[in-house]
């Protein structure tokens, strides 16, 4: 990045968080009536914990962000809100645990360049890079905790208009505990097979009138269940200071900690290994719970430090400014074994010797530190003009990324000698591979390349009522991003440093018409844009800096470019207890970059993805709560065919049929019961996003999981709860990367948890 460059960015970031910090003004007390408490009112007119938590708080099942001008049933795309109860009642631990109860989002292997972390697929689109953390883009690659959640907001379809430069499949917002005018802690301790346990403590303290004090903590670890030598160890704490809570002005910083550090898992190899496919889906017979890394070389760890600054203003009921500042360093540090890329049958990788196939373990690893810091300040509020009622919501983000990227020279001097005409070490039996072989050497970072990644984005949105049923719904967003750094090549002894850059500006938006048959229910039609830059286009967190192979090493491309139709419809009943939607989408994406001859890349990709999605949320009676929905999606690669890869082909983690349900029935008045039902059918895999068929054809075959759940109240402040997750002990592939692994899900585990509030 340029000096005069960073020093402008610089300067717009100061002075944006100047004027948010410019509108605090000496906080007001708030009237008792004002307090964050529920009332004893809304206390009676719950009907369950789906509207009142345990700390006697109403829950949100709307987007935090102020960019949503509307409220969720009037907002003409689809969105899923995942509240705290649903993250508690599952068990859930990670984002990928969570995410599986909201249909149509896959999860993307860790391969052709990708990091081994957080890669989901929103309607077949790989979203790795639009995941949010209260508004704000969160870059580092990792694997997210759920330990600091409160929400999840799931925005399906291209949302460029809100989200800036991203994938055209939607994105993720992770939204953070906040502080509370309310005393409670709450406290979980956990315990299961696998040697699993977990403790969490949620702490809230209200210091005075308008000031509270909330405290996260959690540790965790256990081993994977059904896999060999698969474990994870992590540690987080957050702590979150407001002042100025019920008052026109408020201010609050927010500190997050993680820790995590487990064993790499790729699963197991393909029939590419030994080159006869010995089953339909092209994933190699082995036993499922063979495990092809090493215990003493591989590792994972993933570290998080981020600190939030949020200042809020209200000019009047209709009148309001917020600005967020927030700086986090990441790292995603790993060297993993690829069961599948060292080599096959035919070069010498793999060799039969008697009737004992022996195979080289494949080597990935990766060095990821990223810095971002960013800032988001909105402007909004509502008027009238002539009758007609505005929602408003003006906005500006500036961030910059600085990422540093590299492998490790991983050098083998002992262990697990190469049966001949193999030579060195790291083999192992393919049908019955030894994660305990002995292995010595050394590992050290290879050479490093970076880049830093600017970004100034300009945003508005309007919801404008024409009387009490029709509304237009208007967003527009302008991005200016640029990308600058080095790659690195060569070896370290002569290293090759080589310049990048590139910039890239566009506009998108969305328009939404909604009609309102009655004040609950609302029919929408939606058309929105989304553009993608192709140092993303992958779904990396900005690995590449704007270069590749071939002809792109002197050749930028385009933002590919990604259209959404939408029409549905939504309903919130029974006092804003049952939520319900379905929606009719149809995505093009265009200006793809694919690869049309050896060496030569150009952006003659398209693809198209339609379907359906029904959702449902909340309570059917008082005592029975359902959460989850399906999704068809029928999707195929309509032009950019090259080598196994045809006209038609459906696109990689894009299975047609996605299925949850998470319900809970309260059977007496101290036992509730239920469980999950998630069905996924075949999912074709492939890199980076691209088409999964061909003349191969690998696929994650179609599977069902079952959950068990149960809780049972010991005390008014006590209960006990639960958890069987995969209670049939299904054995299936969660997903591959097409060519030379598929991740094995996890096997049947329980969990006991003693839940205990005050």
């Amino acid at each position: 990045m340029s000096q005069s460059r960073a020093a402008a960015l610089s300067t717009l970031l100061a002075a944006s968080s100047a004027a948010g910090m410019l509108c605090v003004q000496p906080a007001q007390a708030a009237e008792p009536a004002a307090s964050a408490m529920a009332t004893a009112a809304e206390m009676a007119n719950a009907d369950d914990l789906g509207t009142i938590d345990v700390n006697g708080q109403r829950q949100r099942r709307e987007p935090a962000s102020p960019e949503y001008v509307a409220p969720l049933v009037d907002t003409p795309r689809a969105v899923t809100v995942i509240p705290q109860q649903i993250i508690e009642q599952t068990a859930a631990t990670s984002l990928q645990d969570l995410l599986r109860t909201s249909p149509g989002i896959t999860f993307g292997a860790g391969e052709g360049g990708q990091p081994l972390a957080d890669r989901p697929f929103i309607r077949g689109q790989a979203s790795g890079n639009n995941v949010f953390v209260d508004g704000i883009r969160d870059s580092g690659g990792q694997q997210r905790e759920v330990f600091d959640l409160e929400q999840v907001e799931v925005i399906k379809g291209p949302d460029s208009v809100y989200s800036g430069r991203g994938s055209g499949g939607g994105s993720i917002n992770l939204t953070s505990k906040t502080p509370r005018l309310t005393d409670f802690v709450n406290v979980s301790a956990g315990a299961g097979t696998d040697s699993y346990y977990r403790a969490a403590v949620d702490g809230n303290w209200r210091l005075n009138e308008t000031t509270a004090f909330r405290l996260n903590l959690m540790a965790t670890e256990g081993d994977v269940a059904g896999r060999d030598s698969v474990d994870f160890d992590r540690q987080g704490f957050a702590m979150a200071l407001a002042t100025g809570l019920g008052t026109d002005t408020t201010a609050s910083i927010n500190y997050y900690h993680l820790d995590s550090d487990q064993m790499p898992d790729y699963g197991i190899p393909l029939f590419t290994k030994i080159g006869v496919r010995t089953t339909d889906s092209g994933v190699l017979d082995v036993p499922y719970d063979s495990f092809y890394g090493l215990e003493a070389r591989d590792y994972l760890t993933n570290t998080v430090d981020s600190v939030t600054v949020k200042l809020e203003h209200r000019f009047s009921e209709n009148l309001a400014i917020r600005n967020v500042t927030r700086y986090s360093e990441t790292l995603n540090d790993y060297v993993v074994t690829n069961p599948g890329d060292g080599g096959n049958i035919t070069n010498g990788g793999v060799v039969l010797i008697g009737d004992v196939y022996w195979m080289k373990r494949g080597l990935k690893s990766r060095w990821n530190p990223v810095e971002t810091l960013a800032n988001v300040t909105d402007v909004y509020g509502t008027f009238s003009t002539g009758g007609i009622e505005h929602s408003f919501n003006v906005g500006v983000e500036l961030s910059t990324e600085d990422n540093h990227n590299a492998s490790y020279i991983v050098t083998t001097t002992g262990g697990s000698a190469c049966p001949a005409p193999m030579t060195g070490f790291d083999c192992t039996p393919l049908y019955n591979p030894d994660p305990t072989d002995p292995w010595t050497g050394t590992i050290a970072r290879g050479l490093i390349s970076s880049n830093t990644t600017d970004t100034v984005g300009i945003y508005a949105f309007d919801s404008i009522s024409f009387g009490e049923q029709w509304l237009l719904n208007l967003g527009l967003r302008w991005d200016d991003y640029s990308v600058e750094g080095v790659t690195a090549t060569g070896t370290v002894a002569a290293p090759i440093y080589t310049p990048t850059s590139g910039e890239w500006d566009f506009v998108n938006y969305q328009v939404g018409l909604v009609y309102k048959p009655t004040a609950w229910t609302s029919l929408y039609a939606s058309y929105a844009t989304s553009s993608t830059p192709p140092t993303i286009s992958a779904g990396d967190q900005n690995g590449g800096s704007g270069m590749g192979t071939g002809n792109l090493a002197t050749e930028l491309l385009d933002p590919e470019q990604t259209t959404s139709y939408e029409i549905g419809a939504k309903a919130s009943l029974m006092r804003d207890q049952l939520h319900l939607s379905a929606a009719l989408f149809r995505l093009e994406r265009k200006d793809a970059q694919i690869q049309v001859a050896p060496g030569v890349y150009e952006q003659a990709g398209e693809a198209e993805v339609q379907g359906v999605e029904l959702g449902f949320s909340g309570n059917v009676t008082r005592e029975w709560q359902v959460f989850g929905g399906y999704t068809y999606m029928d999707s195929e690669l309509v032009s950019g065919a090259y080598t196994n890869v045809n006209i038609g082909d459906p696109l990689a983690n894009t299975p047609e049929h996605s299925f949850s349900l998470f319900t809970t029935y309260r059977l007496l008045p101290k036992l509730t019961v239920g469980g999950g039902v998630y069905h996924v059918s075949d999912s074709f895999g492939g890199n980076q996003g691209g088409a999964g068929g061909g003349a191969n054809r690998v696929y994650a075959p179609a599977w069902t999981r079952i959950d068990a759940y149960a809780s049972y109240d010991l005390t008014e402040r006590a209960s006990l709860q639960l958890n069987v997750q995969n209670a049939s002990d299904e054995e299936y592939i969660i997903r591959t990367n097409g060519v030379h692994h598929a991740d094995v899900a996890p096997g049947r585990s329980a969990i006991l948890t003693l839940n205990m509030r005050f």
